[in-house]
C-alpha cells in the first residue's frame, strides 16, 4: 500500500527523514545527554526507535505518557516535566522509574501522597509558566528531603527563547542557564535538565546535563524557519474534494492539525485558511498577480496533496495512528497511543 491509497486525512511519517533526524541529534547529544520529549509525538513505537539510538530516558508532559510508555514495555528513566497536584494521577506512575517536577509545597505534598520517590525542582528561568522563583529553590529542596523524597537536581524550560532572534539568542539562553546552574548549586543532585529543539545548539556549551528536545524528530514549519539541520518527516495526506476557478479545497482542517502556530503549508501553494474539515489553498501569485515558480495549476478533485503542519505536537494528538513510509510505500502503522490525560 502507498500513502496515496490511505483514507484521508492520514498522518504519515517518512522513515528515512525520521532516521536522519534521530541520528543527527544523537550525534550532538548521545545517550543520556538527550532526554527526548514524547509530548512531541505521543507514540510509544517512535519512543522505541529513539531508544535504539541510545537514549535511556524520556521527558513526558502527562502521567498518561509515562504509564503508556511503561505499558508498551519501555523501561527508562522517566521525567514528568510538569506539575500535578492530583495524587491519583501521580499514583498511577509511582511504580515506574519516574521523577516528577515540583515547584511548590503543594506539588511536593502531592508527590509524597502519591508515593513518588524522586523529584527535581522546576526553576523559573524566564517563561511565565511553571517553575519556582530562584530564591526559593533551596527551601523547597530541603522540604522535599524532609519528606523523604530524593531530590535529583533541577530543570528549567526557556521556551520563550526557542524562536528568539539569532542575534541575541545565545546571550539570552546563557543568562537563563546561569540562573539554572546557580539553582543547581543550591539544590544539589546531579541533574540539570533544560532546553528544546530550538535551543539545542546553544546548549552544547551551557553546562546542562541533559537536553529535553522533542520536535526535532518529526519537525514542523515553525521550527523549519530556524534553519535547523532536521528534515520535515511528518505530513498529513489530504484529498482534494473541491476546486473552483481560483482555489482548491482538501479534507485536512482544524481537526487534523495544530493551528496555534498559524496555517499549515500545502505543497508550495498559498494556504488561505483552514476550517473544521477543510484547507483552502490557491496558486501562489507575485505582486503583479502572476504565478510564481511552484505549481502553476490547481490539483484536480480526487488528487492527493501533502499538508505540512505548523506545530507538530498538537497535530500528533489529533490522530489515532501514523503511517510510516519509505518514498511513499507504507512499511508500518504506529498507534498514537499516548494521547489523552
Amino acid at each position: 500500500m502507498y500513502i496515496d491509497d490511505l483514507p484521508t486525512p492520514a498522518l504519515v511519517i517518512e522513515a528515512g527523514a525520521l532516521e536522519r533526524n534521530l541520528a543527527t541529534m544523537a550525534g550532538h547529544y548521545p545517550g543520556a545527554r538527550l532526554r527526548p520529549h514524547v509530548k512531541a509525538h505521543k507514540c510509544s513505537s517512535l519512543a522505541k526507535v529513539q531508544q535504539r539510538y541510545g537514549h535511556t530516558g524520556f521527558t513526558c508532559a502527562t502521567p498518561r505518557e509515562i504509564s503508556g510508555l511503561a505499558k508498551a514495555g519501555i523501561e527508562a528513566d522517566f521525567l514528568l516535566a510538569n506539575q500535578s497536584v492530583d495524587p491519583a494521577r501521580l499514583g498511577a506512575i509511582a511504580s515506574t522509574n519516574a521523577t516528577v517536577a515540583v515547584d511548590s509545597e503543594d506539588t511536593i505534598r502531592a508527590a509524597v501522597r502519591a508515593g513518588i520517590r524522586n523529584v527535581v525542582i522546576d526553576v523559573f528561568v524566564g517563561l511565565p509558566r511553571c517553575g519556582a522563583e530562584p530564591d526559593d529553590v533551596a527551601r523547597l529542596a530541603d522540604l522535599a528531603r524532609e519528606q523523604r523524597l530524593n531530590v535529583r537536581g533541577v530543570m528549567g524550560y526557556e521556551g520563550h527563547l526557542m524562536m528568539a532572534a539569532a542575534a541575541d539568542k545565545r546571550a539570552q539562553v546563557d543568562a537563563a542557564m546561569t540562573t539554572l546552574r546557580a539553582c543547581a548549586d543550591k539544590v544539589g543532585g546531579d541533574v540539570i535538565s533544560a532546553g528544546g529543539t530550538g535551543t539545542y545548539r546553544e546548549h552544547l556549551t551551557t553546562g546542562i546535563t541533559e537536553l529535553q528536545a522533542g520536535s526535532y524528530a518529526l519537525m514542523d514549519t515553525q521550527y523549519a524557519s530556524l534553519g535547523l539541520p532536521f528534515e520535515q518527516a511528518v505530513h498529513v495526506v489530504g484529498t482534494v474534494i473541491s476546486r473552483s476557478a481560483g482555489w482548491a479545497v482538501a479534507d485536512v482542517g482544524l481537526k487534523a492539525l495544530g493551528m496555534d502556530h498559524g496555517n499549515p503549508e500545502v505543497d508550495g501553494y498559498d494556504v488561505w485558511f483552514c476550517s473544521d474539515e477543510h484547507v483552502t489553498f490557491a496558486v501562489k501569485r507575485d505582486v503583479a498577480g502572476l504565478a510564481i515558480p511552484a505549481p502553476t495549476v490547481l490539483p484536480r478533485v480526487g488528487e492527493r496533496v501533502l499538508v505540512t503542519p505548523a506545530h507538530i505536537d498538537p497535530t500528533m494528538s489529533q490522530h489515532e495512528r501514523a503511517w510510516v513510509h519509505r518514498e511513499g510505500l507504507v512499511v508500518d502503522e504506529w498507534a498514537i497511543d499516548l494521547r489523552g490525560w
